[in-house]
Parts: C-alpha cells; sequence; structure tokens
C-alpha cells in the first residue's frame, strides 16, 4: 500500500536527520513527496465529491509538511505527516475489515 511506503519513507527521514545525513534526507522525503503525489493525482474530485476534496487537502498539507521539514532540517514537520498518512492508513485497514465482516445476502452486502 502506498500509504506504508510513505510512512517508512518518512521514519527514515527522521533518522536521517537525526544523523545529520542530509542526502538521504533529502531522498526519503523526496521519495514521499512522490507517492503524496501519486495520491492527490489519482484522486476524482468531480466525482469524489467531498471525501476526494478532504483527501487531497489532507495529502497536500503532508506535502507542504515535508518541504517545510527539509528546508528546515525539522523532524516535527515529518512527525505531522507521518501522524496524518497512518491515521489514514488505519481508517482504511478498518474499513476494508468491516467490509469483509458485513453480513450479505445473495452475496450483496446489505447496508446497516
Amino acid at each position: 500500500m502506498l500509504y506504508d511506503g510513505a510512512v517508512r519513507f518518512m521514519n527514515q527521514a527522521v533518522e536521517a536527520m537525526g544523523n545529520r545525513d542530509l542526502p538521504n534526507q533529502n531522498l526519503y522525503l523526496q521519495k514521499t513527496q512522490a507517492i503524496l503525489s501519486e495520491l492527490m493525482s489519482s484522486l476524482d474530485l468531480e466525482r469524489g465529491g467531498e471525501i476526494a476534496t478532504n483527501l487531497f487537502s489532507l495529502y497536500s498539507f503532508c506535502y507542504d509538511e515535508l518541504v517545510i521539514a527539509n528546508l528546515k532540517d525539522s523532524p516535527q514537520h515529518v512527525q505531522n505527516a507521518i501522524k496524518v498518512i497512518a491515521d489514514l492508513r488505519e481508517s482504511w485497514a478498518e474499513l476494508e475489515r468491516n467490509q469483509r465482516t458485513a453480513p450479505t445476502e445473495h452475496g450483496v452486502q446489505i447496508a446497516s
């Protein structure tokens, strides 16, 4: 899942910051930014309505936090983005778990 990769790269960026390893800090933050760009570009803002718009805003916030983190060598800005992406990842995982355990009738899920 893209979220897992983004969190992994952000954690690696924080570690690189702690080691004052600027080339890897930049590399991992840029990899995460590429993932966020992909997530933003995959949203259909017309058909996705409020959910797509809100996701776009969250991805944009994280992208901006990573730019600031890289400019200021600020692990806190990376941590802000990690929190958002980790929470989104958990929300999607919970939705998937709920979908797998929802009651069905003739193979079709029933809305509760």
